[in-house]
């Protein structure tokens, strides 16, 4: 069994210290003209893609199912699987990828969401002397350009602070820093630099500031992970790959090679989850790109093959975006178990983690509130006293399950490279196992040079360095002026489409419905307090979209963002799909439910409702117990012990406001525990203590009964909005 390590050099790119003073935007655009110049060789090399538009799933099956033979057939849809199709069809070889679930659908949708070389590996490199490691971090570093520079619109440079609270912490910490700018060379996105205390917490002002000495920041790549690994995939299917989700690998076709007597994989049976439909997609080298599910893979070749992942859960928190700045991350390099915990912006909102713990292979990885607590006690140890770090106030969770590469008896899945194995089985199988997100690029070059050379492919080099991923090429910054100019988009949304579609975002706003307000004209919100339109779910069609579940969470990225507005935008979202795609009420339910699902268990949904349920325990004082039955009794005035929505009405028209029955009902039911459509005394006295001990927030009966009690006399109107719908 031949394993070939990656070892890369570094191909300069230019424009990095300029960055000291320009601004980010200028700078992005002067490094996109300098590395224009530096990929021209590549570019000139490769013809426009076959297709103006990836084609249609069902025109996609139609091609697997009627290719005689392909060059290269990819198993597994993640960035890794993606990249090896975009790779070798760029080539100019004969491609195939077929995914299980959807594109993304496992560990390269549930990262961290960073483009980078990773500080820390460094570290470790430079500690233990280790080659391989430094090595790593150098190519994650070009890498890191690269994507910057191929998707503009998918992913940005972002500031990380590091703070320091002992002085001889401080020319250590910096020294590591220096060393990852130099090792990062033309590729520094800008230069790192130290803040005293007071700038420190003026850049970052619910930073703890007790026994703060100052602080580091470093530029690292932030990116639109799920998005990203779509626009590799629609990319590689413009180039003329034939790529399928929904297609999953039952067994490895196998056949004897007349010229010397063996057996080789000659590609593998396929099935349509969707339909159940069976066939043989045959080819002349079969790789194995499926992440934690590669030794499975490697088994359906050779029952006796050796482990050679093993998996490590990553577990990541989103709360509101007041809990950082928009604009710069936090790294906590030194946890309380010696862990790295990032806490960053991203896409309005604030990301928390990750964990790092040994686990089994599931496609459902679920968060533990065990691992939720870890993050939230470590973020309450760097900032202020003054900010309430509550478990109310986390919108989201997911695990995500890294496929580290490891000898199968080791235990500590913290001292593991990410570096990634090329691996050749005797029957001729490629398999590409480890690795990160940033090098994903890398590592397909690396798969398809093994590829070629395994089984005598005519192709040349690899032409993926410089090649923009669909929407990149024609991207602006001040491409969503556009959009609300020519299409009287509201400006958010106009932002959102620009950063999430790139070029292609004009497509998706002539899609959108009009308002019928005198401003926005067009583009009808799936839910209020985010940018995404109903335009969107008919163009996610048209990107192989074929679930509830594929919408809410890689189309959009609602349920990672706050899954109690996901479920909100769920019914809506399944009606638009079921009008495109001709569901029956049966299979509309069907996803409905599938999808709830989903949220509950793998998007964090499962530890809002433990929170609060008919067994949480009354914690309150009695003066607040006493505070809360008079508020409690100014809704129920005939002393039944129950609210209903009947007595919540006329407390509000009582004071001149007027709410729809159906969003009463959502309020009431989210404090009805046992579900019998009214909310006891006791329920109410559970929710409030729940508020007090920060396990629940943004409760809306809360606020909406305690601003009636304050404005009765007033008439003021009450405001009901969602208050960040923590779980």
């Amino acid at each position: 069994m031949a394993f070939q390590k990656a070892v890369k050099g570094t191909i300069l790119v230019g424009g990095g210290a300029l960055a000291t003073v320009l601004g980010l935007s200028q700078f992005a655009h002067y490094r996109r003209k300098q590395m224009n110049l530096a990929y021209v060789k590549a570019a000139d090399c490769i013809s426009e893609p076959v297709n103006r538009e990836p084609p249609s799933r069902e025109a996609q099956l139609l091609t697997l199912q009627n290719t005689s033979e392909f060059d290269i057939l990819v198993i597994g849809g993640g960035a890794t699987g993606s990249g090896c199709a975009l790779d070798a069809v760029t080539r100019g070889l004969k491609t195939a990828l077929v995914e299980r679930d959807d594109f993304s659908s496992g560990t390269s949708s549930r990262s961290t969401k960073l483009i980078h070389g990773g500080v820390r590996y460094l570290q470790k490199a430079i500690m233990k002397l280790d080659i391989e490691q430094y090595r790593m971090v150098k190519e994650a570093l070009h890498e890191r350009a690269n994507l910057l520079e191929i998707a503009p619109h998918l992913s940005a440079p972002l500031p990380i602070m590091l703070p320091v609270y002992k002085w001889w912490q401080l020319p250590y910490y910096w020294v590591g820093i220096k060393l990852y700018d130099l090792v990062a060379g033309s590729n520094c996105l800008k230069s790192s630099y130290v803040l005293s205390k007071s700038r420190a917490l003026e850049h970052f002002p619910m930073l703890q500031k007790d026994k703060l000495v100052g602080a580091i920041v470093y530029y690292d790549g932030q990116h639109n992970d799920a998005r990203m690994n779509l626009a590799i995939a629609l990319t590689a299917a413009r180039y003329g790959a034939a790529t399928a989700n929904y297609m999953e690998v039952v067994s490895l076709l196998k056949k004897t090679d007349p010229q010397t007597g063996k057996v080789r994989v000659s590609g593998a049976r396929c099935k349509d989850v969707l339909t159940g439909q069976e066939f043989d997609v045959r080819a002349k080298c079969v790789i194995n790109a499926t992440g934690p599910f590669t030794d499975s893979v490697r088994k359906m070749d050779d029952k006796d093959a050796a482990a050679i992942c093993q998996p490590s859960a990553g577990v990541h928190i989103v709360m509101p975006g007041y809990y950082s700045p928009e604009s710069m991350g936090l790294l906590d390099p030194a946890t309380s178990d010696g862990r790295v915990i990032f806490f960053l912006p991203w896409q309005k909102m604030t990301i928390a983690g990750t964990t790092d713990t040994p686990t089994d292979i599931t496609h459902h990885p679920i968060p533990s509130e065990e691992d939720i607590n870890f993050i939230l006690n470590e973020v309450r140890n760097y900032l202020s006293c003054d900010v309430e770090v509550r478990r109310g106030d986390v919108l989201a969770a997911w695990s995500g399950i890294r496929p580290l590469v490891t000898d199968p008896k080791s235990a500590d899945t913290q001292s593991i490279s990410r570096n990634h194995v090329v691996d050749v089985s005797e029957s001729g199988l490629i398999t590409i196992a480890g690795g990160k997100w940033t090098t994903y690029r890398s590592m397909a070059e690396d798969t398809i040079n093994a590829a070629i050379k395994t089984h005598n492919l005519k192709a040349g080099p690899s032409r993926t360095v410089g090649l923009f991923l669909q929407g990149g090429k024609d991207w602006s910054p001040t491409l969503y002026i556009r959009l609300v100019q020519d299409y009287g988009l509201e400006s958010e949304v106009a932002q959102h489409l620009a950063a999430t579609y790139g070029d292609k975002a004009f497509e998706v706003a002539k899609m959108a419905s009009v308002t019928g307000k005198r401003w926005p004209i067009v583009g009808v919100r799936l839910v209020s307090e985010f940018p995404y339109i109903e335009a969107e779910v008919k163009y996610g069609i048209k990107e192989y979209a074929c679930t509830a579940v594929d919408m809410i969470s890689r189309r959009t990225r609602l349920a990672f963002l706050n899954v109690q507005a996901a479920e909100e935008a769920l019914p809506r979202i399944v009606e638009l799909m079921g009008r495109e795609l001709n569901w029956d009420d049966y299979k509309k339910q069907e996803q409905l439910e599938t999808a709830r699902k989903f949220l509950y268990y793998e998007m964090g949904y499962k530890s809002r409702s433990e929170q609060l349920t008919d067994r949480s325990e009354i914690s309150l004082l009695p003066s607040d117990i006493d505070r809360y039955k008079k508020r409690f009794h100014k809704f129920d005035a005939d002393q039944k012990g129950f609210i209903t929505i009947v007595d919540v009405q006329r407390v509000l028209e009582s004071i001149n406001v007027q709410m729809d029955e159906n969003t009463l009902h959502e309020i009431l039911n989210e404090v009805d525990l046992n579900k019998n459509g009214q909310v006891e005394l006791n329920e109410f006295l559970q929710l409030m203590s729940a508020i007090q001990k920060g396990r629940v927030s943004g409760s809306r009966l809360a606020i909406l009964m305690k601003t009636a009690e304050e404005n009765l006399d007033r008439r003021v109107p009450i405001p009901v909005d969602r208050s960040c719908g923590g779980l």
